[in-house]
């Protein structure tokens, strides 16, 4: 029976790659020169740390990682920024957690959205995952067709195609 996955990941090094060329750009401009802002990436917890002196240099260096994000083909809204930036005496750190997976909330909506388009297919939550199979491809292409067009706040993939 044909199946797929439907996720929501961010490649790493693809995500560090664009974290350091955002850097380097960064460190080049005009108005961060004599700065004393840093952007470190942990690979291992997923977690982008930003400190820099205010609020303006903040959003800077967040539109930097933006913009970067989008010429390297990663989805900008894998990047969690509901935590608030806090002070640190003379600076302002920002923690920015990469979203993995698809959290319940979203996973809920998605399956709502999937029964409500009446297509016949199975649909199952598994973790972080949901696997969508039925007898026919075509079914399939139309769940992925309905799932594009919804808004649940976080960068879909649908892989595992069998």
């Amino acid at each position: 029976m044909p199946s797929f996955d439907i996720t929501s990941k961010a490649d790493p090094q693809t995500l560090d790659n664009a974290i350091n060329v955002a850097k380097k750009e960064i460190l080049n401009r005009f108005d961060f020169r004599d700065s004393k802002s840093e952007i470190d990436f942990n690979k291992k917890d997923l977690i982008i740390h930003i400190t820099t002196e205010h609020d303006m240099r903040l959003n800077a260096i967040i539109d930097a990682i933006h913009s970067r994000m989008i010429k390297q083909n990663l989805d900008p809204r894998c990047l969690d920024e509901s935590k608030a930036h806090y002070a640190s005496g003379m600076f302002i750190k920002k923690e920015i957690r990469i979203r993995q997976g698809i959290e319940k909330e979203a996973s809920k909506k998605i399956l709502k959205d999937i029964k409500d388009s009446k297509i016949k297919v199975t649909a199952q939550v598994m973790d972080d995952i949901i696997r969508v199979s039925s007898k026919s491809i075509n079914d399939l292409q139309a769940v992925i067709a309905v799932c594009r067009k919804g808004n649940y706040e976080i960068p879909l993939q649908f892989v595992n195609m069998k």
